[in-house]
């Protein structure tokens, strides 16, 4: 896997608190240049770049932890694009420090947080973020 961005967005709406959708998004994945923009009167945009797997490692582990490869496996796979994928998350859970994969619309009531990912080999990544049980390495 040579190169790899992770783009990540999200609402903020007039109910939600700015520092609690950026914790959210902090506690799935490492981003910077985290920039806001006013779509809206009230409603804004939130983005933020990384790259490099090392972005990804609270992901990675919060699938772990919270037990879902298998179904992260399925969404991520199911997401894949010749150069990446993207996918959704429940905002409200990951600011609780779980994972939820989400659609775009209605089942996360204050919108999701987007996670766009180019990488070369999106079926290796997928490999890494949620590994197979037989592929796992013994902790």
């Amino acid at each position: 896997m040579d190169e790899l961005s992770v783009e990540v967005e999200a609402m903020i709406y007039p109910t939600e608190d700015r520092e609690k959708v950026l914790a959210a998004i902090g506690s799935v994945v490492t981003v910077s240049d985290i920039s806001g923009l006013e779509v809206r009167p009230g409603i804004h945009i939130v983005r933020g770049k990384g790259s490099g797997k090392a972005c990804l490692e609270k992901l990675q582990t919060l699938i772990g932890q919270d037990r879902i490869r298998s179904a992260a496996r399925a969404t991520l796979f199911s997401a894949i694009t010749s150069n990446g994928f993207e996918f959704h998350l429940n905002k409200q859970v990951a600011l609780a420090n779980h994972v939820s994969f989400c659609s775009v619309e209605g089942e996360s009531p204050l919108g999701p947080i987007t996670i766009k990912i180019k990488c070369s080999d999106p079926t290796a990544l997928v490999d890494w973020l949620a590994p197979r049980p037989q592929d796992r390495v013994k902790e």
